[in-house]
Parts: structure tokens; sequence; C-alpha cells
């Protein structure tokens, strides 16, 4: 008999094609991984995955029976939703994907005003790009996730949380004069620095340098705020930061902060869930705590940018 932790496990599998990568996923060990997947294939007498020195692959079989045992684990997802809801607001677990720009600076606020409003929650959290977490929560590998609007998909349902204003962010001994507040045209783009492909702040630094020559633009393939910052405060160039990220980055940072003239530029931040979801009361209660939450950083970052001018 297939049971749904083996279910689990292949599903894991299939999405890392890598059995340590899955097993992380799953928290289990690679062997006991492993041994299931074998288990399947022997119930079943399929081979079920192409297993090499260098590569793992799904087999025709393999992908035939994915189809099939995704569509089970959603029926079960969908089922332990219902069950939840019925027990009352927010209880059990919720796994709830982020965005990197976000996560470090909205989970510390966020998760203790959960569990103070909320006893009864378990929180599962995951940090990774927009189109990561969108293929997890169309999975159901994922109950919401937190990202820049617009999220597009007619099966989402998306909430806005709140707009986050964006700063100009250089070092403190930089030479450069730039009025304040500035201009988008007084970006420089050759000293723009960017987040690697992938990240949606790429995507809307680019948008405020409209004029720039993609060529012109500094990439140094930077996974994250805090390390695109540090090269900023070593006066490598300048850098969009979002206001969420003002009050904790500052605080370890020797960077300056300028802001942009009327109307700033700005990103919407929302709450994503599937259309599908009986968790819709529980996905608004979730909203309202991030809207509560959000609401304290932001003016953290407001008042720690007036202290710097």
């Amino acid at each position: 008999m297939i049971t749904i932790r083996q279910m689990r496990y292949f599903d894991a599998l299939a999405t890392t094609l890598h059995f340590g990568r899955a097993a992380e996923m799953v928290h289990v060990s690679q062997p006991a991984l492993s041994a299931q997947i074998m288990e399947m294939e022997r119930h079943l007498n399929v081979t079920l995955v192409e297993r090499t020195r260098n590569n793992t692959l799904l087999t025709a079989k393999g992908h035939e029976v994915l189809g099939h045992i995704r569509g089970i684990l959603a029926g079960v997802d969908h089922l332990e939703e219902a069950a939840r809801r019925s027990s009352g607001m927010l209880e059990g677990l919720l796994r709830l994907g982020l965005i990197p720009t976000v996560a470090p600076y909205l989970v510390p606020q966020m998760v203790p005003h959960l569990r103070r409003s909320h006893p009864l929650i378990e929180i599962e959290l995951k940090e990774a790009i927009t189109d990561r977490l969108i293929a997890d929560l169309s999975d159901g590998r994922l109950d919401a996730v937190i990202a820049a609007l617009p999220i597009e998909g007619d099966n989402l349902v998306q909430r806005s949380l709140f707009i986050d204003t964006f700063y100009m962010a250089m070092a403190d001994n930089d030479s450069d004069v730039l009025l304040s507040p500035m201009t988008e045209t007084q970006v420089d783009p050759e000293r723009l620095l960017l987040l690697e492909e992938g990240h949606c702040l790429r995507e809307q630094a680019l948008s405020v340098c409209k004029a720039a020559s993609r060529r012109s633009l500094v990439n140094f393939g930077a996974t994250s705020m805090t390390t695109l910052l540090q090269m900023v405060s070593h006066d490598m160039g300048m850098t969009l930061i979002p206001q969420m990220a003002i009050a904790t980055e500052t605080a370890r940072t020797a960077i300056r902060i300028v802001p942009f003239a009327e109307p700033a530029p700005c990103r919407e931040i929302g709450l994503i869930w599937r259309r599908s979801s009986a968790r819709r009361q529980d996905m608004e209660a979730l909203a309202q705590s991030i809207i509560e939450s959000a609401g304290s950083l932001r003016e953290e970052g407001r008042g720690r940018t007036a202290a710097l001018a």
C-alpha cells in the first residue's frame, strides 16, 4: 500500500530532482527518503526514477504517476485545511512564503504578533524568490505568500497589505551631491547596484531608472539586501532600499538615506493564496496581523530616516 508520506517524498524528489535536497525539504534523512521511494517502486512494479552518478531524472512512468500523486496530495491538503478551519481561527499549521526583501524585516515583527493573537498557530516559513513561492503555493506546498503585487494567476487571490516606499541608499562618505528629496533623473545608472536576476526588487529598481541602458547598470549578483548595502557602505555604488528595511539596515551599516520627491517610487506588498483554499477567513485574519505588524515597522523606518536627515 502506498502511503501519503511516500507520495510527499516522491513529490519533493520530483520538485528538486536531487535526493539530498528532497530529504531536506521533507525533514528526513536521505537514506530514509530513498528507501521509501524504492518501496513505492516495488509496490507499483515500475521504475519511477532514473538514477545516475550525476543526475536524478523521472522516467516516463514517473511523470505519469506524479500527476496522479499531486492530485491526491492537493485533495489531502484541502481536507486538512477544512479540518483546521473548523477547529478555530488560525489554529494549526500555517505554511507561509516570503520574498527575501521582505522576510528579514517583517518576520521579527509578524511572528510574535501572530503568536500573541493566535496562540494555537504553528508557523512554517519559507524564503525564496517570487516565482518559486508561487509555484509552491499553486502546488499546495504553501498556504500563502507575501510578495510584491501584482501576481499573475487566475487561481490566486491577492490582498493588498501596505505600500512600501523606496529611498536611495548611499555611502556616508559618498562625494555625490544629491538634492533631497531627489528625483529619478538624478539616479546615475552606472552607480546603481542591483540584486541578481529573479528578485522583484531588481525589476523595481530598473523601472526607477527607465532611461538607463542595461549595459551601464552594475550587477554584482547579490542575493540579499544586506549584502547589497554592505557594498553601498564601502562606496561601491548606490541602491534602492524599501522603507521597511531602513531601521534594521541603518542600525548595522553606515549608509545615508535620501528620499525621493513625490510621487516617490514604491512597491505594493500583498498576501496571495489559492482561490480554492478553504481558509479564506484565516487568510483575512493573517492579512490583518501583517498590516498591524508592518505598520510599526514602517513607522520606525520613517523615524530613522528623519534622524539621519
